[in-house]
């Protein structure tokens, strides 16, 4: 069943956290865009409100909340509520996909990978972003979760897990950025990505398609 409730009943909440930690979200927004492939076409899985897609230039997006999708859709944005386990788009129909934090979210990860390999063109990529259960944040997060409103329910994940998900689920070429240093009160100015993975809390991995 997905995971709508706490982003359904508290949209304006949600969008006040980017407004408040607004150097962490430029400085995720940087290292994921790092990846994306310019005027290629692409889509994000887990789309929200569309915080991440409108700048990142993603016009397609898929995510099963409808109350926050409403915000998606006046900022211009296409979207599909369905969710990531049963994606309602043909094969072979994106250059690449993103998932940013989604795979938290979602309740089967291998199913929802999957379906990411089955949309993509053939080398297509995976634009994964996620937290780090063994970063300072992730390890905030966990301490915190049963208090959280959106990240109760959240299956926090390390990088070496979801790097053996993907090698499972048909991805190849890996590449790997990090960012956010230290604690996200820290975080004061948009701090600039490093490649690999073990000190950045927010991590970014790019994979390519291998097959189904």
């Amino acid at each position: 069943m997905a995971k709508t409730k706490p982003f359904d009943e508290n949209r304006d909440l949600y969008e006040q956290w980017f407004i408040r930690n607004d150097a962490v979200y430029k400085s995720e927004l940087k290292a994921i865009e790092h990846f994306i492939p310019k005027q290629d076409k692409g889509i994000e899985i887990g789309i929200g409100s569309g915080l991440f897609a409108k700048p990142l230039g993603i016009k397609d997006g898929v995510d099963p909340s409808e109350r926050m999708t409403e915000l998606a859709k006046r900022r211009g944005l296409n979207v599909v509520n369905a969710i990531a386990e049963e994606l309602p788009i043909p094969d072979s129909s994106y250059n690449f996909a993103l998932m940013v934090t989604t795979i938290c979210f979602v309740d089967n990860p291998v199913i929802a990978i999957r379906e990411v390999n089955r949309i993509l063109m053939t080398d297509g990529h995976f634009i994964l972003a996620f937290v780090d259960k063994e970063s300072i944040v992730g390890k905030e997060y966990l301490k915190m979760k049963e208090e959280s409103i959106f990240y109760r329910d959240a299956v926090f994940f390390s990088t070496d897990e979801l790097l053996s998900l993907l090698s499972e689920t048909g991805f190849k070429d890996i590449e790997i950025v990090q960012t956010i240093f230290g604690s996200l009160e820290d975080v004061n100015k948009i701090q600039n990505f490093k490649t690999g993975y073990g000190k950045g809390s927010f991590v970014v991995i790019s994979a390519k398609k291998d097959k189904i």
